[in-house]
């Protein structure tokens, strides 16, 4: 989504961590590259696994975190959009080769650019035994909106101004203006549609404890508070039923100890693989691993530019030093491929050819430049002076980006001082002001919720959701809002473009790598997407027994 989206991996042993770093600091479209380096390897993205059989009695899945909450209007992270996606679903569908498509709305129509009209699919149940009426999708969207509950996905909705019963089986939703991003959000958790009297039922403890009172192919089963939740095959389901008659998630905070899960079968698959167990486990024979499509950057996320960082030829020198490339190795495990830009190829694919090339040229270099970044910081005053940049034992992608940024520092003259936050306190930094109080940059890969690269270059727009920094510019602003009415694709991509590059002028976050989707599956299983759609649609139906 965008306005949010952090991602985590997990802790690593302190081994494999100082090997990493050691590496690190020694070295000093229409999608992206299909090859690339992994372990002396190449890593190809694959569309998809191979068909999962029915009549699977269970799978288990390893996650890295558990959830907080499963409540849909908090849906902003990994965990919970990995097991929400089976259990609740949206208005529209994310597909696994990321386009669009029809979800809980067997049709959507757009009659003028300022309405969206939902005709529902009929007799579809709910879990708690209700079944789905315009009424539950008028107080869903509703919660969304509702200033009260500060939703993660409320500046979805900033555009709307009514949503309407036109119809037992019918929702029309009126905007202020054009919004050309709105049908695609209604694709992520921002379009859940739950049973009104399942939520109004349950009260505040809706989220935690019970029943979803959504639709899906599976229903919340036992969930075990530190230990996993449990989903159940949901015979009821309107669409294709599960393969498997349940899916247990189970909470791995340690990276060794999930990737031992997934090397003894304790755990059947998982996403979010740690990345220095990639050849581990390619070479392991336990399974497969397999990279997709990620939609997703590796980026220094700058939260504070009232202090050093408000110049912005400390933000050129410190992006001029940094060693992407050992990163890229040490970080990521060889997966992915460095980058100068904040969106990703794959992002672009519906764009003119014209306008994909203009996107990305003349962006933020990625080669090293010590002796220009040497006097950028000399020429702003700030040699000696010093920020903070936030790091966890969450992954290598985090702790090894982050003294990757300590490491450019110092060899330019700045003091970069690192501190060190749980990985609840990392995840925090998303969510609260207060959590970011004293921190100048954190690492954070953003997904991209939606196929557009507006997901994410519209998060510097005043006032915007992950705009931590501030950043404010009438005249991105404006782009910005040009961008979102432009009901017309090429002339969004366009606007699109101006925008990219504005971004990459400023370092309003320092691009660093493209980084792909990962999922190991043991050899009893089969079916899950390697893509990241794996968020926003009911990936584990097709999980079935290996062919």
């Amino acid at each position: 989504m965008t306005r949010r989206q952090y991602r985590s991996a997990a802790v690593r042993s302190s081994a494999l961590a100082a090997a990493a770093l050691l590496a690190l600091t020694a070295s000093a479209c229409s999608g992206p590259p299909k090859t690339g380096n992994l372990d002396g390897e190449g890593f190809k993205l694959s569309a998809g696994t191979p068909v999962g059989k029915d009549g699977l009695d269970s799978f288990s899945w390893a996650v890295y975190a558990e959830p907080p909450t499963l409540d849909y209007i908090s849906a902003f992270d990994y965990p919970q959009n990995t097991v929400l996606s089976n259990v609740c679903e949206s208005l529209m569908r994310w597909n696994p080769d990321l386009t669009l498509g029809p979800g809980l709305a067997e049709k959507a129509t757009n009659p003028d650019p300022n309405t969206w009209v939902y005709d529902l699919r009929p007799n579809v149940k709910f879990h708690d035994g209700g079944t789905l009426t315009a009424d539950d999708v008028v107080y869903s969207l509703g919660r969304q909106m509702n200033p009260d509950n500060a939703a993660a996905w409320a500046q979805q909705f900033q555009h709307v101004s009514s949503v309407t019963k036109t119809g037992p089986l019918q929702v029309t939703v009126k905007l202020t203006q054009p919004d050309s991003q709105f049908n695609q959000y209604m694709a992520t958790a921002a379009g859940v549609i739950a049973s009104k009297a399942g939520v109004e039922a349950a009260g505040k403890d809706y989220g935690t404890t019970g029943s979803l009172a959504c639709t899906g192919p599976f229903k919340l089963g036992t969930w075990t508070k530190g230990q996993s939740i449990e989903l159940e095959r949901f015979d009821g389901y309107w669409g294709t039923k599960a393969k498997s008659k349940k899916a247990v998630f189970r909470f791995l905070t340690d990276p060794s100890a999930r990737v031992n899960a997934l090397l003894s079968g304790e755990a059947d698959g998982g996403y979010l693989i740690p990345t220095e167990a990639y050849q581990r486990l390619r070479s392991s024979g336990a399974g497969t691993l397999y990279f997709g499509e990620g939609l997703s950057t590796v980026n220094v996320n700058v939260t504070n530019m009232k202090g050093v960082l408000g110049d912005l030829r400390v933000r050129q020198a410190l992006s001029l030093a940094l060693d992407r490339s050992g990163f890229q190795k040490a970080g990521l495990g060889g997966a992915g491929q460095v980058t100068g830009s904040l969106t990703t190829r794959a992002a672009w694919a519906g764009a003119p050819e014209t306008v994909r090339k203009q996107a990305f040229e003349g962006l933020t270099p990625t080669e090293p430049d010590l002796a220009r970044a040497k006097a950028l910081i000399q020429e702003a005053g700030a040699t000696g002076k010093s920020i903070t940049v936030a790091t966890s034992p969450i992954g290598l992608d985090v702790s090894v980006l982050a003294t990757a940024v300590q490491a450019a520092g110092a060899k330019i003259g700045l003091d970069v001082k690192l501190k060190t936050v749980a990985p609840n306190a990392f995840t925090a930094l998303f969510t609260d002001p207060q959590a970011r109080e004293g921190i100048d940059m954190f690492p954070e890969t953003y997904y991209d919720s939606i196929t557009d690269p507006l997901d994410l270059l519209a998060n510097f727009k005043t006032g915007a959701y992950q705009n931590f920094a501030g950043y404010s510019d009438p005249v991105y602003d404006g782009l910005v809002d040009e961008a979102v009415k432009a009901t017309d694709p090429s002339l969004r991509y366009a606007l699109s473009a101006k925008l990219q590059k504005t971004a990459s002028e400023q370092l309003l976050w320092i691009p660093v790598a493209e980084w792909p989707t990962a999922v190991f599956l043991n050899k009893r299983i089969s079916g899950a997407p390697t893509t990241i759609s794996y968020l926003y649609q009911p990936w584990a139906a097709a999980v079935g027994a290996a062919p």
